[in-house]
């Protein structure tokens, strides 16, 4: 563990040949200098570093994954990835089987004019004007482990919607881990909503076996642009010995709106992050998370809000329910840049600590560098109100149902800032049943996924 990043240099090293004969010539392009990036890095960070409290990638990446650079087909059942399905929402759905792209029959006959929701390396292929003036633009260089990503990039996701095209069906991304081992699945996912589109993106990351150890590196990018509206959804139902680095860029122009809602039910140890810039003027941001965490799993969210034009405005919530031994961690940086006037800015985190040996970590940052703006930041840590479980309690209320109806509570104002009515619903009811079992049940355990 002590330098994880090795193996992965020695690989590339090693068949960086092979790795370029199955990909498009714009990936093979974007390769040596995200190579060069990860030498210059020398490993990936580690628990004590700085703005890395609990998060660990260096152990992350540390295991002996697998990596499918001969691009061999991956066998999976399909049909048990839709256990997250959603009633009442008819999505364009793709499959991801560890980072080879499979788009449904219902996405192939369905695509609304004016939205492309194809495999990454095929449109870098056959559509390189889609690709080539956004790929690894917010990306490079950011961290190693973006890096890496790039490094090994043979597939991905893109979802582009042309000038003015308003697409009312969400587009679901169910990404599946299958193998009998381990394994280690490159995920890109590019997000492109030119002038006055809209765009709702849901993504679903599932593991259909218990026993195997993978490791999920995904990048995410996305571009919003004038007047343009995304909202990305990303759900983690997967099983306890599933890593998970996710990393998401986004950039925001004049007059656009951005949404995420992250739900963190089930994994294993997690360390998201958000790289956003709000770059045009008037632009809106909606950042939200909710995550319960149990037994061992870490789990961080981190956080970097520029606002970089005048008369913006910024939301972020984030909530943890932390049992048993879990640790979470909230790094939030919100930057307002010289001339940025009129900012709205308000970041809010929220811990409870249900576990006797759960621990949390916040650290929420303002960086101001003008006048005439408006921000706020706040963070609160604590265990459940014992005036309101006695009280409960003498009502007849069993404990433990009051404490689950307790954390219910405390999580629904996260979900309720879905803007899908129907996948609202139904996180509402995720939580619930995850709520309602055991709190270290892994998601293939869970009531509400049979």
């Amino acid at each position: 563990m002590e330098n994880s990043l090795t193996q992965y240099l020695d690989l590339l090293d090693s068949h960086l040949a092979t790795i370029d004969s199955k990909a498009p010539a714009l990936f093979n392009a974007l390769r040596p200098t995200a190579i060069e990036t990860l030498r210059n890095a020398g490993r990936f960070p580690r628990t004590g570093d700085e703005d890395v409290p609990n998060a660990n990638p260096a152990q992350m990446f540390a295991p002996d994954y697998g990596i499918n650079i001969d691009r061999r087909p991956i066998p999976a059942d399909v049909a048990a990835s839709f256990r997250c399905d959603v009633p009442n929402v008819s999505t364009l759905t793709a499959i991801v089987v560890g980072d080879t792209f499979h788009p449904t029959s219902t996405l192939l006959h369905n695509l609304p004019q004016g939205l492309t929701v194809m495999s990454l390396a095929r449109a870098a292929a056959e559509h390189p004007q889609l690709v080539e003036p956004y790929l690894n633009k917010l990306a490079a260089d950011s961290s190693a482990s973006a890096a890496l990503n790039t490094a090994l990039l043979q597939d991905g996701v893109l979802i582009h919607a042309a000038r003015g095209v308003r697409v009312d069906k969400a587009v679901q991304i169910v990404s599946i881990f299958s193998t009998q081992a381990p394994m280690l699945a490159v995920r890109r996912i590019l997000v492109v909503a030119e002038e006055g589109s809209s765009v709702r993106v849901l993504l679903c990351d599932h593991s259909q076996r218990n026993d195997v150890d993978y490791m999920s590196s995904q990048v995410v990018e996305a571009f919003v642009g004038q007047g343009a509206s995304v909202e990305l959804y990303d759900v983690e139902e997967s099983s306890a010995r599933t890593r998970r680095m996710s990393e998401t860029f986004v950039r925001q122009e004049r007059d656009s709106s951005f949404v995420s809602v992250g739900c963190s039910l089930c994994g294993g140890d997690t360390a998201n992050s958000v790289s956003l810039d709000l770059a045009g003027e008037g632009a809106e941001t909606e950042l939200n998370a909710l995550v319960i965490a149990a037994g061992e799993r870490h789990i961080d969210n981190r956080i970097r809000l520029a606002h970089c034009a005048p008369h913006c405005r910024s939301r972020q919530l984030f909530k943890y329910a932390l049992f048993d031994n879990a640790r979470g961690a909230f790094g939030g940086k919100v930057v307002v840049a010289e001339g940025a006037v009129r900012t709205d800015a308000a970041q809010t985190n929220r811990n409870l600590l249900i576990g006797d040996q759960s621990t949390m970590h916040s650290a929420p940052q303002l960086e101001i560098y003008c006048d005439d703006v408006k921000a706020s930041h706040g963070a609160t840590t604590g265990q459940l109100d014992e005036r309101a479980l006695f009280y409960m309690q003498s009502r007849g209320i069993p404990r433990e149902e009051a404490r689950r109806m307790l954390v219910q509570a405390f999580m629904m104002d996260v979900a309720d800032t879905i803007r899908l009515d129907a996948l609202r619903d139904r996180m509402r009811l995720l939580v619930e049943k995850r709520l309602g079992g055991d709190a270290a049940a892994s998601c293939s355990e869970c009531s509400a996924c049979k």
